[in-house]
């Protein structure tokens, strides 16, 4: 792949506060039109990423580039080519939604006319025309965080920087943003997601990285990560002790987990039919019946807490 098809590209970014190296050499590259999400735990560094990558903090060593732009010696260029929606509503909570979309219009040279244009597109495309003349204080979470997107897209960039977008939302207002992600990306924009929710990045990204100590510690499809982490396990129930008992010693060096006072024995399954149907006809030679059974997939979670040996809590703010 040359290196025109890549809309963002980070080569050995790092950067110290001091004698605290938050980045110690990330390197990351995201296909134009696709999006590229990034994860870690809290103080892992996506956010101080995030803005580096958009020009709003300085880094220390390595290069960056934006729509070919480098962002150190072209931030002007860079801005021109950017949106950036944050952890919290950037927008003026005096003015009404539509005052906000046509200020932030004039800010970007647009005519008065062409400016409020923009803005009813936006109202539209966003589900605010009703709430459009009123204060931006009287919005609700959801509200204002799209409202917030809609200001980034003013000008229409080709790249946009979404820093954990959903954050603090309901889970119906989440499904609505991801929505609305969903139709940038089918008009050919480029992301790059920061976010808390694992399910986020499994939904809607190509590709996700995970950082952890200010370093890359794996990348891929979703698919892949959770190839890495293991295989499908399958979890048989029995009715009672001396059933479960005698499972175990049927599966014997099978059995990676066991639960005696819920009578569960789980077994790492690589080939699903083969594998199922083997133990199946194991148990039943030995007359043993189970109550019920289930395959279990590698999630998104389970690659987290493999990777970084860390649980993710969904509602912790991002350190810096």
């Amino acid at each position: 792949m040359s290196k025109s098809d890549y809309a963002i590209e980070a080569k050995n970014l790092t950067k110290a506060y001091g004698d605290n190296k938050v980045l110690k050499g990330i390197n990351l590259k995201v296909q134009r039109g696709s999006m590229l999400a990034l994860l870690g735990p809290n103080g892992a560094g996506k956010t101080t990423t995030v803005r580096i990558l958009s020009t709003l903090l300085k880094f220390d060593g390595g290069s960056v580039t934006v729509e070919g732009y480098d962002v150190k010696k072209q931030a002007d260029k860079v801005k021109s080519v950017i949106g950036l929606t944050g952890q919290s509503a950037a927008v003026d909570e005096l003015l009404t939604g539509r005052e906000n979309l046509v200020m932030m219009g004039r800010l970007y040279r647009l005519t008065t006319k062409s400016a409020k244009a923009r803005a009813e597109e936006l109202l539209k495309e966003f589900d605010l025309v009703d709430a459009g003349d009123r204060p931006a204080k009287t919005y609700s979470g959801g509200m204002r965080r799209r409202l917030d997107l809609a200001v980034s897209l003013i000008a229409v960039p080709p790249v946009i920087f979404l820093d954990e977008p959903t954050t603090g939302l309901d889970p119906r207002s989440r499904l609505a943003m991801w929505e609305i992600i969903r139709n940038l990306m089918d008009k050919g924009t480029t992301i790059l997601l920061t976010t808390q929710y694992l399910e986020e990045a499994d939904q809607l990204a190509d590709r996700i990285v995970v950082i952890d100590g200010g370093k890359v510690i794996a990348e891929g499809t979703a698919v892949e990560l959770k190839s890495k982490v293991g295989k499908d396990r399958l979890e048989l129930t029995f009715k009672n002790a001396q059933t479960y008992k005698s499972a175990l010693e049927t599966l014997k060096k099978e059995v990676v987990e066991s639960n005696e006072s819920e009578h569960t024995v789980t077994i790492i399954i690589k080939e699903t039919d083969k594998d199922v149907k083997r133990t199946l006809e194991k148990l039943s030679d030995k007359k043993l019946v189970i109550t019920s059974m289930a395959i279990h997939k590698p999630t998104l979670d389970d690659v987290f807490l493999t990777l970084t040996g860390k649980q993710k809590k969904s509602e912790e703010p991002e350190d810096k």
